[in-house]
């Protein structure tokens, strides 16, 4: 069965040596593919991290940009409201001045009046000339009192 020229042990040495060949062959091709399944991986991780740092940042932007338009809102809404306020203040406050300006031109007028019909009353009682005189006099004297009585009442109400 056996040759004479081939020894016995040297066939199987062969066959184990290529075996063990075989084996370390696979073995560097499944340490190639680790490598390169890791190294796809790691990149796959980096992309995946970059994607998610640039969305946050993208978010965070977005996120600002609306609160400062937010912000910007309710300052002008508040300036108008101060506007609004400063406005009617100024309005109520001329109106006052007006209303003090117009009882101060008719108070004379109506002192006048009231003083001309006592003196028509004693007219009817005194000599005309005598009650003249001294309804003038009053109305000079009491007028500007009773205006100027008036006007500051109008200033003292809160």
């Amino acid at each position: 069965m056996h040759s004479e020229h081939t020894p016995m042990g040297e066939s199987t040495a062969n066959a184990v040596d290529t075996v063990v060949e075989k084996a370390q062959e696979m073995g560097q091709a499944v340490a190639d593919k680790a490598q390169q399944v890791g190294q796809a991986a790691v990149e796959k991780a980096g992309a995946v991290i970059s994607n998610v740092r640039d969305t946050a940042m993208q978010t965070a932007a977005e996120v600002k940009a609306a609160v400062v338009k937010k912000a910007a809102a309710v300052k002008k809404a508040a300036a108008k409201r101060v506007k609004a306020a400063k406005k009617a203040v100024k309005k109520a406050v001329s109106g006052a001045r007006k209303a003090a300006k117009k009882a101060a031109k008719k108070a004379p007028k109506k002192a006048a009046k009231k003083a001309a019909r006592k003196a028509a009353k004693k007219v009817a009682r005194k000599p005309a000339r005598k009650v003249a005189r001294k309804a003038a006099k009053k109305v000079a004297r009491k007028a500007p009192k009773k205006a100027a009585k008036k006007a500051g009442k109008g200033r003292r109400r809160k």
